[in-house]
């Protein structure tokens, strides 16, 4: 004999359901926002308790590179873009508001403003010529866009600092965002910038235009088909992910009090997309979790491969182990053999079941398409 189900009780664990993910994320931010005013030390991962600036210091980098891998994530997770030029954006974003506060001499809320929309303009720019290509196309095009950049930053010197990189003009900045001494502040709008990339990345999953770019991911050919076209959905993802790695450049620059040519490589990007890897490609909070992860990572490898106890070993440990990059990278292919699904895609596999969800993906993402079919219109727009 079965139990009927009422179908307001139904409909309340439905609520429910939907609104847990808002509320985990509501007390997670909350957490974070009052962890410079607590005393916690975890020795061998934070130099110090987290109120002190350098722990603190630490801690606002690493939400700077959740919010660079929340933006890729969107690139390659929801669209399916590999791009190798995405540190573009986040240059545009560092270099853009230190030209900016120096050129125009402007308060700091225009030159972000200035920032973030020539950040826009340059991703509505090169996005429309490198996304008339796919796959490794693609992929060589966003990375020559990148080059040139490069290039263009480390030859003017007397604009950008050249090689020396560009240091920040803190007279248009306003006092308690500069210094040592506001580094909690510099802790909280780092913060702020990670929550305005994950709602960014929210909105681009929730909307028809990413419903389609997801389908077009999954088979592009089955959306024309369908007479959609995924170029402007693709457009769109492409300039949000740009707008949020802008906002990321920004907090890099105020938090670093200048930027680097490094800012603006292609090394910069293949460490994002290393990033997304390790906390699971297509999951928000993973692209959150291997930023914070990798940084912290980088950070502590650094100081193990200075310490004593790697000089005390033989040659042949000791040479790959004082070098951190090597730990990292041994720890990517680890993650990319063992773990392919990241920190996040494993964390889902337990939870969900793996089977499950691989015969639902495809179906799903065409269902993404056949309900993006009702916004043609707004696509074409």
């Amino acid at each position: 004999m079965t139990v009927p189900v009422r179908p307001h009780a139904a409909a309340g664990t439905r609520r429910l359901r939907a609104a847990t993910p808002v509320l985990v994320g509501v007390a997670v931010v909350v957490v974070l926002a009052v962890l410079p005013l607590l005393n916690i030390s975890i020795p061998g991962i934070l130099p110090g308790p987290t109120y002190t600036p350098g722990t603190l210091a630490l801690l606002s980098l690493c939400m700077v590179y959740a919010a660079l891998a929340l933006s890729y994530n969107m690139l390659l997770g929801t669209a399916g873009m590999l791009s190798f030029g995405h540190a573009l954006s986040f240059g545009a974003g560092a270099y853009g508001l230190g030209i900016v506060l120096q050129a125009m001499q402007v308060p700091l809320w225009t030159g972000i403003a200035v920032a973030v929309l020539g950040g826009l303009v340059i991703a509505v720019v090169t996005g429309a010529v490198s996304l008339r290509v796919n796959g490794i196309p693609f992929a060589m095009v966003t990375l020559a866009f990148a080059q040139a950049a490069s290039v263009l930053v480390r030859r003017n010197a007397q604009l950008t600092g050249g090689e020396e990189g560009l240091s920040l003009a803190t007279a248009h900045v306003p006092d308690w965002l500069v210094g040592v001494v506001n580094t909690r502040n510099l802790y909280w709008f780092a913060l702020a910038v990670v929550v305005i990339a994950y709602l960014i990345a929210v909105w681009v999953d929730r909307s028809r235009l990413g419903h389609l770019a997801r389908a077009a991911r999954e088979n592009e050919l089955r959306v024309r088909v369908l007479g959609l076209s995924p170029y402007r959905a693709k457009l769109v993802v492409f300039t949000a992910a740009a707008v949020a790695a802008s906002l990321a450049g920004i907090a890099y620059l105020l938090l670093q009090s200048g930027t680097q040519p490094h800012a603006i490589s292609a090394d910069l990007t293949i460490t994002i997309l290393v990033m997304v890897v390790l906390g699971g490609v297509g999951f928000r909070w993973g692209a959150v979790v291997g930023g914070v992860v990798y940084t912290l990572l980088d950070q502590r490898l650094t100081v193990l491969a200075r310490s004593d106890a790697i000089a005390g070993l033989p040659d042949v440990l000791r040479i790959p182990l004082s070098e951190p990059l090597f730990l990292l990278g041994v720890l990517f292919i680890i993650v990319v053999m063992f773990v392919p699904g990241g920190i996040a895609g494993t964390v889902d596999a337990l939870v969900h079941g793996r089977i499950g969800r691989r015969r639902t993906r495809a179906p799903q993402a065409f269902a993404d398409a056949e309900a993006a079919d009702q916004s043609e219109a707004e696509v074409r727009a």
